[in-house]
This record gives structure tokens, sequence and C-alpha cells, in this order.
């Protein structure tokens, strides 16, 4: 499409209508313990609450939510329901992209009526058991938001939209034949600025490689098409990291050239990769889930001088997103 040509972008286990949900603090537990010293250089994290009210919500076929992905869309998207816009999904069957917004990060974050944006069935584009793991990316050369996501575990597609929440399907950018016969598995994707290449994107995602869960990376200079892929993984688990990685994040942040990532263990990582995308120095433990055990998919937003982490929490088929904030 033309507009390619100037897109500059500004796993399961492993991992309402318009119910109105409590700010951070109010849906935060009384003095949340605090979360262990991050890797020297990165931020302490502390846990405020969950997102959303699980049981409060209109759509919620499977009682899970997870890999959210929040934008601020206030002056970017069309008619905005409010300045901030997550995506998140369930994802077992039927899955099903799902938006809510919020005027600030704290929330309250409100349910959008139209969920899911993005369904297990888009005729005559496909027809899955099911879609999950959104990843919303704001392109300011055409006005749009990119979002990428997975359906089956095998495929990554994407589409696009001018207000986030009426979307055109633009195709496939991976599956599992563009990577070696190996890899089982390639989902899980998010797409962030290349650091030293302004013309250029790349997107991190999950492989399973040989029945273990690996980051892989790929890059192009088009968000929906054009895509390349390095064949060997770019983060293999390391001691201590439950043999399984996924929901890779880039950190670009600290000079950038890290990788940020849950594992088996239950707890986010980080992985030193450098801006050329040339090593692998696992760093250690950027952030333990205090209540529910297991924290994944993280996603960052900064708001009034502090980051804000929003991930999911909790094991496999009982989810919820949760928020975590620098001090």
């Amino acid at each position: 499409m033309e507009t390619d040509r100037k897109l500059l972008l500004d796993r399961r286990s492993l991992l309402l209508g318009s119910a109105v949900l409590g700010s951070a603090a109010a849906l935060g537990v009384a003095a949340p313990p605090r979360a262990a010293a991050a890797v020297p250089g990165f931020p302490t994290f502390q846990r405020v609450g969950a997102a959303l009210d699980k049981s409060a919500l209109a759509y919620n076929p499977t009682g899970e939510l997870i890999f959210p992905s929040v934008r601020n869309v206030a002056g970017r998207v069309q008619n905005p329901l409010g300045s901030w816009y997550m995506y998140y999904a369930p994802h077992d069957a039927p899955g099903g992209i799902c938006l809510a917004y919020a005027d600030s990060l704290d929330g309250p974050w409100r349910e959008y009526s139209g969920n899911p944006v993005i369904s297990r069935t888009w005729s005559p584009h496909y027809s899955v058991s099911h879609v999950s793991s959104p990843h919303a990316v704001w392109n300011a050369a055409d006005g749009r938001i990119y979002l990428y996501f997975h359906g089956e575990n095998t495929t990554t597609r994407v589409a696009s939209s001018a207000d986030g929440r009426s979307f055109t399907y633009e195709g496939t950018v991976l599956t599992t034949a563009m990577l070696p016969s190996d890899v089982t598995e390639t989902s899980y994707a998010r797409v962030f600025p290349h650091p030293t290449k302004s013309d250029t994107q790349i997107m991190l995602f999950m492989g399973a490689q040989a029945g273990t869960r690996k980051i892989f990376i790929g890059w192009s200079n088009r968000l929906t098409s054009g895509w390349q892929f390095k064949p060997q993984p770019l983060i293999s688990p390391a001691a201590g990291e439950g043999g399984q990685l996924s929901g890779a994040h880039y950190w670009s942040r600290n000079g950038g050239g890290h990788v940020v990532y849950h594992s088996g263990s239950g707890s986010i990582h980080v992985a030193d990769v450098g801006t050329s995308f040339d090593r692998e120095n696992h760093l250690g433990v950027l952030y333990t889930e205090p209540q529910a055990t297991r924290a994944a998919a993280p996603s960052f937003a900064e708001e009034g001088g502090r980051l804000y982490m929003f991930y999911e929490a909790g094991q496999r088929g009982n989810t919820n997103i949760a928020v975590a904030r620098t001090s």
C-alpha cells in the first residue's frame, strides 16, 4: 500500500457497556509490598492493583485476561473515548481482541461496549479457533493504529484503524513457514522502532523451537509487509528462567539495547542484546509479582513523570491485568 513507504513508528502457560472501575490506588491492596531491587540501572516497580474487574466485564468468555498493550491516543485517533487505550484479550477459544479506555493511567478503566473489536472469524480473511495477544503501534505518517495479534499460534496478523475501534484487515506478517522447520509456534509479537535506523522497525516474538519457547526478532521498513526474520533465536532461556521465555518488550530507555520478557520461572527478566541485536547477556529479574505468583507480558507507558507497567498477573487460565509503577 502507498502509505507503507512512509510508515515511521513515533501462550498460554508461559506465559459495562461500562462498569466503572476504581482508580489504581483503590484497586490495590493496602500498603502493597515493594518489589525486590531491580536490575542495576533499571527502575523498581511497585504493584498498585488490577486495571480491570473481571467480574464486571460484559465480554469475558474464559475468565482470563492477558497481554495488555497501552497507548496514548489523545489528539491522535478519531473521536477518542479517553486519553489512553488498552488492548487485551482472553487466550483460550474464542479469544477476541478487546479494548478498555481511561483518561489517566491510574484509571478508572472502562470496558468498550463493542468488544471484541477483532474476533476469531473475519470473513473472508480467516476463521480460527481464537485470536489473542494484541500489540498496538501508533503511526503518525498516516494517523492510524496498527494492531498485531495472533491466531492460530502459528500466525501473526495485523489490522489498522483510524479510531482504534473499527479495524481494516491488513494481512499476515509472520508464520512458522518463515522460520526454520523446528519452530512450531510464532506468536506474542510486539513491534518497536529500531534504535538506530529511523526507517526500520523490529518485531520481537515468541518462537517455540524443539519444545522450548525463545525470543526471536524480525525487521521491516513497513508495518504491514516486507518482514524478514533472523532464523536463530535472539534470547534463549538461561539458568533460573524456568526453561521457557515469551512476552518480549523492547526497552528503549537506558540507552536502549535491552529486552524485557517473562520466563517460566514466573518473573520478568532483562537481557542486554545491544542496539545491533548481536549479543545476549542475561541481567536478571526486573520484577516479581507480589500477589499472584506470576507476572508476564509487560507493556510500559509514562505519565506525570512516572513509568507504569501493565502486565498479566496470575497463573494460566486465571490471569488478570495488573498495574505497577515507579515511585
